[in-house]
Formats: C-alpha cells, sequence, structure tokens
C-alpha cells in the first residue's frame, strides 16, 4: 500500500511597499574653500577616495539628530496626512553620531512625531547600506506581525561636528563628508511593493574603520585628554577599502537582480551611497547603466553615508527622474566593506508636484 504526503499549503507574505521618501538637508551650506585655508600638504589629498565635492551641508551646533529627523519627516506629513505618520507601528534608526549614546535617537524621535510604535529600534551598524539593512528589518516586521506601517529613518551629522574641529579639519578627508537626512515609509501593501533585498555581512573587515584621536593617543573617545577624535585613515586602509568597494556594491547589487530575475541592464534607476565620484563611475559601468540611470548628489551633498540613498532618491524623485513603474534598485557598502546591503523596488510614488 503506498501514500503520499503533501506538505502542508503555507500562505505567501504580505507583500511590504516603499511608498514614499523625503529628505532634509542644512541650511548651512559650505564651499571647500572653507577646508582649504586649513589644508595640510598631505599626499593623501591627492587620492582619488578624497577628492573633495564642490559643497556639503553642515549641521548647525545645537542641531539635533532628531531636529533633522523631525524636519525631514515633514514632507511625509505634508503628502500623506498626520495620522498615517501618528500611527505608524514600527520606527527604526540610524544615527552617524548620536547625541544621547545611552539612549540613542528612537524614543525622542516618537516622543516629538507623536507616535505610539509596538515596536522602536535603534540601528547602529550598517554605516552607508543602514536605509537597505532598515528595509529588511521593517519588511521582515510588517511581514511578520500584525504591524502595516513602518517609518526609517538615517541620520549624517557628523560633518559639521566631527570633521570641523581644529584638528580634523586639515586632514585630506575632512572636505568629504556632509550632514543630511533621509526618511522612508513603508507599508504592508502593494503599492510600491519591495521585490528583493540582499545583506551580506563580511565581519572579517570590520576592525578596519578605528576610531581614534588627532594627534594620535591611546586614550578612550570618551575620556578628556590630548587630541580630538575622528575616522582614522591611512594609505594602506585607503586601498583596501577602495578595492572591496569596488566589489561589494555590483556584487550584492547583482545578487538581487538574480534573486528577481532580471538583467541589470532592465534597472531603470540605480541609487548607491555617495561617498566618491571615482566609486560613482565603477559602480555604473559595472551594472552597465548609464550616468542618466544613476543619480548622483555628491557634489551637492558630498559623503552623506547612511543619508545617501534616501536622500538621492528623493532629490530625483522630485525632479522627475523616476516613473511610476520604474525598476529602482539600492545598493551600498558601509565602513571599511564590513556590510554591503541592496534592495529592488517597483517605484510607485510620482514626482513631488
Amino acid at each position: 500500500m503506498s501514500m503520499t504526503v503533501h506538505a502542508p499549503m503555507t500562505a505567501p507574505l504580505p507583500a511590504v511597499s516603499l511608498v514614499d521618501v523625503a529628505s532634509y538637508l542644512p541650511e548651512n551650506r559650505v564651499p571647500t574653500d572653507y577646508f582649504t585655508q586649513f589644508a595640510r600638504s598631505d599626499r593623501m589629498a591627492k587620492n582619488v577616495m578624497f577628492r573633495s565635492p564642490r559643497y556639503r551641508h553642515h549641521v548647525a551646533r545645537d542641531e539635533t539628530a532628531v531636529d533633522m529627523v523631525e524636519r525631514a519627516v515633514a514632507p511625509l506629513i505634508d503628502r500623506h496626512g498626520a495620522d498615517a505618520i501618528s500611527s505608524v507601528d514600527v520606527l527604526l534608526t540610524h544615527t552617524q553620531l548620536p547625541d544621547n549614546p545611552v539612549l540613542g535617537s528612537g524614543p525622542e524621535v516618537a516622543r516629538r512625531l507623536g507616535l505610539r510604535p509596538d515596536w522602536v529600534i535603534d540601528v547602529h551598524n550598517s554605516g552607508c547600506a543602514s536605509f537597505v539593512q532598515m528595509m529588511a528589518l521593517a519588511r521582515t516586521i510588517l511581514q511578520s506581525t500584525d504591524a502595516t506601517t513602518a517609518l526609517i529613518a538615517a541620520t549624517q551629522n557628523c560633518a559639521g561636528q566631527v570633521f570641523t574641529q581644529t584638528a580634523i579639519r586639515g586632514l585630506a578627508h575632512a572636505p568629504v563628508p556632509g550632514d543630511g537626512c533621509g526618511v522612508g515609509l513603508l507599508t504592508k501593501s502593494d503599492d510600491a511593493p519591495i521585490l528583493g533585498i540582499e545583506c551580506h555581512t563580511h565581519p572579517e573587515f570590520g576592525g578596519d574603520m578605528t576610531f581614534e584621536a588627532v594627534p594620535v593617543s591611546d586614550r578612550k573617545y570618551w575620556e578628556p585628554g590630548r587630541g580630538q577624535v575622528c575616522v582614522g585613515f591611512t594609505e594602506s586602509k585607503i586601498t583596501k577599502v577602495f578595492a572591496r568597494g569596488n566589489r561589494l556594491v555590483p556584487e550584492v547589487a547583482l545578487a538581487v537582480c538574480d534573486r528577481i530575475g532580471v538583467q541589470s541592464t532592465e534597472v531603470d534607476t540605480l541609487v548607491t551611497n555617495q561617498p566618491n565620484r571615482l566609486f560613482l563611475r565603477n559602480w555604473r559601468e559595472a551594472m552597465q547603466l548609464t550616468p542618466e540611470q544613476h543619480p548622483d548628489t555628491f557634489d551637492e551633498c558630498g559623503n552623506l553615508f547612511g543619508a545617501g540613498i534616501p536622500v538621492t532618491l528623493d532629490t530625483a524623485n522630485r525632479d522627475g527622474r523616476i516613473g511610476n513603474g520604474s525598476l529602482v534598485l539600492m545598493a551600498a557598502f558601509a565602513h571599511a566593506g564590513d556590510f554591503a546591503g541592496a534592495a529592488a523596488v517597483r517605484w510607485g510614488a510620482g514626482p513631488t508636484p
């Protein structure tokens, strides 16, 4: 006697959409001339990794990360209504330089926006790829719980606070970062569905990004003493990061293309983090896309770290460069290459009037 056993049917996971993005740039628009007056004779300044943007925006001294998120969310409230934001179930934030390292930004963002979310998570890792990682986390929560709406926020706020210190502003890499904040609204719907996400972790590279005092000191960053703290770079580190970055972003982007069954040439818009011009060119060419398909905010904003993807996506959308139904691919790598992420979305939010 034979018997056929049928596997139990499982319901497909509900679709999750990135229905809108918005962004904020501080008012203080800083030209490169600000830094050239302090520049030192440093051969690293000639490295392609540190070729300066024309402008960058710097936070005001009394401007907090929560202020930046609140200002970035304002356009979402205008477009979707205050109720759509106040009813958010999931709040995820990534802040480059937390104002309160004990608490993080999430609780204060929720209070400021009048939210009562079931989930409040401060995402500290994933750096320049944090927007993609937060999309992945939000999608997982929305698909596996009763939550229906998520707000994600990536804030870069160390350019005007760390890179303008008297001992730091003359370094080769000081003119490259800029400040800004980008936010995304996700819903359990198929309005602008997330088609696929890939997140790759490379812990072997985690120790190559350091935070150290200038001049070099062995003190911990919170201890009083000699020097001002900043990201530490050496020529050896730069060479390694450049080689990894060239490889990691196309690698994870192509993995998403393979997951959703498309060729890279079928992508309508590629949005990446914005570290420097050479990375942008190399990534675009690796994906066989044109400059028009790869929005670029580098010369206006500099390297926005985790805020680079949402700010650039919002800018391109407001400029009318992303039509409804477009295939949008976001990709980035973080720090010295310890994390890379990419996400594909069938865009559904047209340009803002």
